[in-house]
């Protein structure tokens, strides 16, 4: 190393105060001929300074992510957007994940419409959701929305897949348990206006549903002062062909529906 390089080495080192392995990064810099005035601040932790020593090697443009605010693996996945020649203005944001940065470029590379997801608001599973349906073509419109979780996502997904109706549960307001319910009511052609109901738990909705499912008069029990353990009992009920008007009544816990159910179902036979 020339006297120039040392003397400069020198001065950054008594400057500012650096761990070994952050000296030897700055060293191996000065060999290479590199300007190690980029990263030589010891702010940048030994693998975000070998990052940006990476960018100089391969003459790129360090100055999109040689920052402080990004982590040494967010600095990694950048510097491969950039040395693929991908816009970085479009993902070497500080405020993108690097599953998020990563992800971008993915968009990019496969010809995805990457601004459905390019929101630091989604999180990475939220992200794969609306990957998945925009490599599947479909409408990601529907979900592709903050106020609706992954699992919520992974069940509109499904229906648009499927051709279904998604206008009937694409809400908010359903969690993704009712939604498998109302989606499985759909793929049956079932009338599930019956129990598109968020006042309807899962578990209420199952059991409407499958009283839909053997042409039952649902009618009788799709009323939310039923939990579903008494639905249930009224649904078996009518399977059976007994008269359930005897224990309609909510006040009745599961336990004395059932009783009278079963002595109804016993004198009947």
């Amino acid at each position: 190393m020339d006297k120039n390089k040392d003397k400069l080495y020198n001065e950054l080192i008594s400057k500012y105060e650096f761990n070994e392995a952050q000296k030897m990064e700055i060293l191996y810099g000065l060999t290479k001929g590199l300007d190690v005035t980029w990263y030589a601040k010891p702010e940048y932790s030994f693998n975000q300074m070998l990052e940006i020593r990476y960018g100089l090697e391969e003459e790129l443009d360090v100055s999109w992510y040689a920052k402080p605010e990004f982590d040494w693996e967010q600095m990694r996945i950048i510097r491969g957007g950039i040395k693929e020649g991908i816009d970085p203005s479009l993902y070497a944001k500080p405020e993108y994940s690097k599953y998020l940065i990563d992800a971008i470029i993915y968009g990019y590379k496969n010809n995805l419409n990457f601004l459905w997801y390019a929101n630091p608001k989604f999180d990475d599973e939220q992200t794969n959701v609306i990957i998945d349906g925009l490599e599947s073509g479909v409408d990601v419109s529907w979900y592709a929305k903050t106020e609706f979780d992954y699992l919520q996502m992974k069940q509109i997904l499904s229906g648009l897949k499927t051709k279904i109706e998604v206008s009937v549960y694409a809400k908010p307001e359903f969690n993704y348990n009712q939604m498998i319910q109302i989606l499985k009511g759909l793929y049956q052609n079932l009338d599930v206006s019956w129990y598109v109901n968020p006042e309807f738990y899962w578990g209420q909705m199952e059991q409407i549903r499958l009283g839909l499912e053997k042409g039952l008069d649902v009618s009788i029990y799709a009323k939310s002062e039923y939990k579903s353990s008494q639905m249930e009992e009224i649904r078996l009920g009518l399977v059976d062909k007994i008269n359930v008007e005897s224990y309609l009544d909510p006040k009745l816990n599961t336990v004395e529906m059932r009783k009278i159910r079963l002595k109804l179902t016993y004198k009947r036979k």
